[in-house]
């Protein structure tokens, strides 16, 4: 598992991880945070799925099966969009980028079949043609914010990046920054898609190498919010920040947007994204799905925790919205419960 170059063993992931696969972390994994943070350093994401859409109907298309503007998707630029169920909750999150001839898709790993069988099923009669590259293609994390002119490379949102806003648009409910009116950090940071055999010199270019292990940690100090993890079933897009960096407020129908535009102009979402500062002293890190506690009642779960260099431990968690804030929260672990502080992301 370790890449070309003279970096120490890669570790691996633990069973049942969102990972699998790839280097978890090469030993030390704090010095592998600073070292990505610094942009030192590079990340072997090669388990995601990737999957491409060419033919000159791809771009309206994917527009009107998706959460996000992307009709005029020019060549070289990405975009973050989801697929939304009828009821509006949350299906698949896309990854995009185009490069004049076909959109690349990054998915998360072992979701690409999925999504290959639903864009088929709604093809109809449009010049389109969809393949599943998930073994042909890697896809490297950079700590970089600017396009690869070379592959295809997928820009974290504006939003997550610190770099500003996505143009969202807006509704009769106002725009997107009624939801998050203060992120309690960024990730600034490119996801470049290459042929698979090319993934470890591209890594082995760089100084430093780290596991995801320190990037999940970077993520999680931004609130980033990642499918599967900080998402359930029932996950709407308000619920965890995507409004504006990948769901368009005025874009036009596509599947789910009457739940969206209705939660959006005249409603309220029932969960909010939180960051929780957890109480180190024991040493116990929550694991996905704990239950958290405010005042005794349950009151939503841990999305991801992790150990941040600067932060300590730290969790992501979607509760309910009419919780308290100022509460001290309790995390309940199979090791007991973990105090925690709550810092709000969502607020709506």
């Amino acid at each position: 598992m370790s890449p070309a170059g003279s970096w120490p063993p890669a570790v691996a992931p633990p069973s049942g991880g969102p990972d699998p696969g790839v280097p978890w972390h090469y030993g030390d994994p704090h010095r592998e945070q600073r070292m990505l943070g610094s942009g030192r350093a590079a990340v072997d994401l090669s388990h995601l799925g990737v999957v491409t859409v060419a033919g000159p109907d791809r771009l309206t298309w994917l527009h009107d099966l998706t959460t996000q503007h992307v009709s005029t998707l020019a060549p070289g630029a990405s975009s973050l969009a989801l697929v939304l169920s009828p009821h509006g909750h949350v299906e698949h999150e896309l990854h995009l980028v185009d490069d004049g001839e076909r959109t690349w898709i990054v998915v998360e790993p072992g979701s690409a079949a999925t999504l290959v069988a639903y864009l088929e099923s709604m093809r109809f009669l449009l010049r389109v043609e969809i393949d599943d590259r998930s073994t042909s293609h890697g896809v490297v994390w950079e700590q970089e914010w600017s396009a690869d002119p070379a592959l295809p490379t997928w820009l974290v949102p504006a939003d997550f990046a610190g770099r500003g806003r996505v143009d969202a648009g807006s509704d009769r409910g106002g725009d997107a920054d009624k939801y998050v009116a203060d992120r309690p950090g960024s990730l600034p940071g490119r996801e470049v898609v290459l042929p698979i055999g090319e993934v470890a010199d591209r890594i082995a270019s760089h100084d430093e190498v780290a596991g995801t292990w320190a990037l999940e940690a970077l993520r999680v100090a931004a609130a980033v919010p990642r499918i599967g993890l900080e998402t359930d079933h029932r996950t709407l897009p308000h619920e965890v920040g995507w409004i504006g960096p990948a769901v368009h407020l005025d874009k036009g129908c596509y599947r789910g947007q009457e739940a969206v535009a209705r939660v959006h102009n005249l409603g309220r979402p029932p969960r909010r994204l939180a960051l929780l500062h957890l109480d180190g002293s024991d040493q116990v890190l929550p694991a996905h799905g704990d239950r958290v506690f405010v005042d005794g009642a349950d009151v939503g779960w841990v999305g991801t925790a992790a150990w941040h260099f600067e932060e300590g431990p730290i969790a992501t968690a979607v509760v309910r919205r009419a919780s308290p804030v100022d509460a001290v929260a309790a995390v309940r672990t199979a090791e007991g419960d973990v105090a925690a502080s709550q810092q709000v992301v969502v607020q709506a």
